[in-house]
């Protein structure tokens, strides 16, 4: 897939020991050419942890976006009635979670 010019909403998630990972993969779609929009969940934005200090990880996030995180429920609202994104990253993405929302999820 070629990600050039796409805009890609990026989410973090509370998975804190992987926070490392993820942005590394963020830096990729970046190299990729794309516009990269950066949000992340409550947890993620607000919580210290042993892998770091939520600021340490804000400040290279929106360091390497350019761009402010969304990171409250007011802020997303309007990233599908606008139009924001061409595609939706959500990482870490466990596969409890993938599983309990992909459409062949019978349980």
């Amino acid at each position: 897939m070629k990600l050039k010019d796409k805009r890609v909403g990026f989410v973090l998630t509370g998975s804190f020991c992987t926070f490392h990972l993820v942005k590394e993969q963020m830096k990729n779609v970046l190299k990729e050419g794309a516009e990269v929009l950066p949000i992340m969940s409550d947890h993620s934005y607000e919580l210290d942890t042993k892998f770091g200090e939520a600021k340490e990880h804000i400040e290279e996030i929106e360091k390497m976006t350019g761009r402010n995180i969304i990171h409250t429920i007011q802020e997303a609202e309007p990233i599908g009635p606008k139009n924001l994104t061409d595609i939706l990253i959500i990482a870490p993405c466990s596969r409890k979670h993938y599983c309990k929302t992909c459409k062949w999820h019978s349980g």
